[in-house]
């Protein structure tokens, strides 16, 4: 079969699923099963996003895990070769590469680095390339305990984000139940669909949105002067992603728009059940 083949200068765009997380509001389910493993309408959790990337054209994925981490990498291997829907299959047969990597955070230093710093720890497989004209790389970003079946990754957001000239953008959603205040703001022009989002005050009236947890990210966040990490995390410092994308949004380097598909947080055995159609 005919191999995808990339324009001149562009670099293929990589995904990063955030597995690291203990899952204690899931317990005793993750006393021994990672959370992306948990069985969400016949699939592992984590399946989903992988199937979506695949069938969007990004099958390069880097995984960070800790609590239980080998059982995932022992599931899923170097290949998405558990992935059974024919449509996924012939995407992956016509490129290049389809393969999952992995960063053990746990192995590597006895626990989770939080989000950002498990991104910067990852960076070194997301955009390995040094050359300073193509090392401000984008890259995708999504947790593996968010279930959105109907979110669609396009070439076409990524092209409109490195137009854009923003470091990030983010899909927000509706503010569920566990989280009514939401976390961010947007800022919309009439019109248009894609805003700035916005870092409000606590006593600021406007409404806020819940992160969704899926984004694009430039390599370029995490450097100075937002991130004095060193690239690759070497000591394994921990780092949340909250406070660097707020320090962005006051730079009005960060852009977003409302996600209203499917989206549910498996944050607890009843949402679980819910999104399995189970007695709770």
């Amino acid at each position: 079969m005919k191999k995808m083949t990339l324009s001149p200068g562009k670099l293929p765009v990589k995904a990063m699923i955030l597995a690291a997380g203990r899952g204690e509001r899931m317990r005793p389910l993750t006393d021994t099963t990672p959370k992306p493993l948990l069985v969400v309408q016949g699939k592992p959790l984590m399946q989903w996003p992988l199937e979506a990337l695949a069938r969007a054209g990004f099958p390069d994925v880097v995984v960070n895990t800790d609590w239980l981490g080998d059982q995932i990498e022992g599931y899923f291997s170097s290949i998405f070769g558990l992935l059974t829907n024919d449509d996924v299959l012939n995407k992956l047969s016509n490129s290049e590469h389809s393969t999952i990597v992995y960063s053990h955070e746990g192995r590597d230093f006895g626990g989770a680095l939080e989000t950002a710093g498990g991104i910067a720890r990852a960076l070194p497989l997301l955009c390995p390339s040094q050359d300073e004209a193509e090392r401000d790389q984008a890259f995708w970003v999504l947790a593996g305990d968010v279930f959105a079946p109907d979110f669609e990754f396009s070439q076409a957001a990524v092209d409109r984000f490195m137009a854009s000239g923003k470091l990030v953008h983010l899909w927000l959603v509706p503010n569920p139940t566990h989280n009514p205040g939401g976390d961010f703001g947007l800022a919309l022009t009439a019109g248009e669909s894609v805003g700035l989002a916005l870092n409000l005050p606590k006593d600021n009236p406007q409404p806020r949105y819940t992160y969704s947890t899926i984004g694009l990210y430039r390599r370029s966040i995490f450097e100075p002067p937002l991130s004095r990490i060193p690239f690759g995390n070497p000591l394994g410092v921990k780092a949340p992603l909250a406070p660097l994308l707020r320090a962005a949004m006051d730079n009005q380097a960060v852009s977003a728009e409302i996600y209203t598909g499917a989206w549910t947080d498996v944050g607890t055995p009843e949402r679980l059940a819910q999104l399995n159609h189970t007695p709770e």
